[in-house]
């Protein structure tokens, strides 16, 4: 997931740049973590870091002090259910490449929807963070279940327990995944099935190649 969006990316897109800074702001925590243990250590790390504003060390800049921003209502659970799909995913392709494969979500609507919409806000989409946890080349969500469904695609039943404000909202929601191969070609760029041919990369990669043209 953080490889794709570090080098499939446009350098100054906003999916880029909240990678580096979840890694920056990890970093930062994990040295502060082990410097009362590992001091000489978590100062040289310190020192190493290239995007820092002082030079004081990691003894005089205090100890951690994580932002309350990054604890987000509802995206704890939204990860861990889309997770516990995409488990459900790739236990019935047998250790097959991931990338082969599109995936179709069916939720009925609820809450459990509805923190997936929050991971993909399109219907179908192979860019949306919720198709990065899913680790297939294409993701569908849907309220529904499809009309038609090829005989040879795998349909996987299971449900997830939502469990919000500490237990005040508990949901049990069921889902199905639907896994079928897909029909485009890799992408010569990013590796994902979402080409038109071998030789061209897809349009996201075409549009990255393009921006990148255009500001040299």
């Amino acid at each position: 997931l953080l490889s794709c969006r570090l080098y499939c990316e446009e350098a100054k897109d906003p999916k880029r740049r909240s990678c580096q800074t979840v890694l920056a702001e990890a970093l930062d925590i994990v040295i502060r973590s082990f410097a009362p243990i590992l001091p000489h250590l978590a100062e040289e790390v310190f020192q190493y870091i290239p995007y820092k504003k002082d030079s004081e060390g990691v003894f005089r800049t205090g100890w951690i002090n994580a932002s309350s921003a990054w604890k987000k209502p509802g995206i704890e659970e939204a990860i861990e259910g889309a997770c516990a799909m995409r488990d459900s995913f790739l236990g019935s392709i047998s250790g097959k490449n991931a990338l082969e494969y599109e995936v179709i979500i069916v939720i009925e609507p609820g809450l459990l929807f509805e923190l997936m919409e929050a991971l993909q806000a399109e219907e179908t989409s192979s860019v949306s963070q919720l198709n990065e946890i899913m680790m297939a080349s294409q993701t569908t969500l849907l309220s529904e279940f499809p009309k038609e469904t090829p005989s040879d695609a795998n349909i996987i039943k299971g449900t997830f327990l939502i469990n919000l404000e500490g237990g005040d909202i508990c949901e049990k929601s069921s889902y199905k995944v639907i896994a079928r191969r897909i029909a485009k070609a890799k992408c010569p760029r990013c590796r994902r099935y979402t080409a038109e041919s071998s030789s061209t990369p897809c349009p996201r990669c075409l549009q990255v190649l393009a921006a990148g043209k255009g500001s040299t």
